[in-house]
């Protein structure tokens, strides 16, 4: 390493690291399904949407698919903690296939809330990203000549709604408040009397992850974040650091940082997404400090520490 290259004097964690308790839930029942039934173990799409997890449970024995096809009568089948559309729990059922649902409990709540507005006929928004996991699975809770989707204000703009009807929106768990603010807003002042579900569908995990970019964003030079490029949340924490003004990274490994993204920073923020394992976020310090063995560790409280969610009878 050339001395030219001006040395980082910290390294600060986010206040949130590791799993959510959704993540580490869904985890648990795989591995507690690999030791009941053996392998292979069927599951329906990535159970979390994170490259290293997904490599360990493979070699364990699990076998990721997208088709219920692809599941022989008689054998078993997870269905990932985003949540999977009520169509498929009717198709295993016909083919004789038994389910396990590790569907996460904050997802769960917005899927009862899409029931009960169709069971109302209320016109439903659902605020989320097309063709991502989890919208895709409330999509199948919500009665399809009522349902709508948005990503955007622009799609906000364009949609065509009885005003004579009710309407309400819900939101994909993996935005945060900040991230649907612009949008809500423009839906009330399209739709002055739209329901909403009684309580907040944004996850806490996220929304802790996004305040704990935002403040390291306060006082960092460049932030990495930890997360595979298909994980919403996480490439929603590269986007704010972003827009608070701090150059920001993505990494799905630690061997992808790079030494030049730190030249010249002393203060360097690393985060993760809430499908990311600790271990990843404790490499890339590591890979930080192989560059710069001088460099300071600061870490803070896990508001997080002490929250699980009950795992589903297997």
């Amino acid at each position: 390493m050339s001395s030219s290259i001006s040395q980082p004097k910290e390294i600060h964690l986010a206040a949130t690291q590791g799993f959510c308790a959704g993540v580490a839930s869904a985890i648990e029942v795989v591995e507690l399904a690999l030791k009941k039934f053996g392998s292979p173990l069927y599951v329906r799409h990535h159970i979390v949407h994170n490259t290293m997890v997904i490599m360990d449970l493979e070699a364990k024995g699990v076998v990721f698919i997208e088709c219920l096809d692809e599941v022989p009568s008689g054998e078993v089948v997870i269905f990932s903690a985003h949540g999977t559309s009520p169509e498929q729990y009717g198709l295993a059922k016909q083919r004789g296939v038994r389910v396990i649902d590790a569907t996460c409990p904050l997802v769960t709540k917005v899927h009862r809330a899409a029931m009960r507005f169709s069971e109302r006929g209320v016109q439903t928004i659902l605020i989320g990203h097309k063709g991502h996991q989890e919208l895709i699975g409330t999509s199948g809770y919500v009665d399809q000549n009522l349902l709508f989707v948005v990503e955007n204000i622009k799609d906000v703009d364009q949609l065509d709604i009885a005003q004579d009807r009710p309407v309400g929106y819900l939101t994909q768990t993996t935005l945060s408040v900040s991230d649907t603010k612009g949008i809500i807003e423009r839906l009330k002042q399209r739709f002055p009397h739209i329901q909403s579900a009684s309580k907040s569908q944004i996850c806490y995990a996220t929304q802790n992850r996004q305040d704990a970019v935002l403040e390291l964003a306060r006082f960092c030079d460049v932030i990495i974040v930890c997360g595979s490029p298909h994980s919403s949340n996480s490439n929603r924490l590269k986007e704010r650091a972003e827009q608070e003004g701090v150059q920001s990274y993505i990494i799905d490994m630690a061997d992808e940082l790079q030494a030049e993204w730190l030249t010249d920073k002393q203060c360097i923020g690393v985060t993760s997404g809430a499908s990311v394992p600790k271990k990843i976020v404790d490499q890339t310090v590591s890979r930080i400090q192989s560059f710069y063995p001088e460099t300071s560790l600061f870490e803070y409280e896990n508001k997080e520490t002490g929250i699980n969610f009950p795992i589903p009878a297997l």
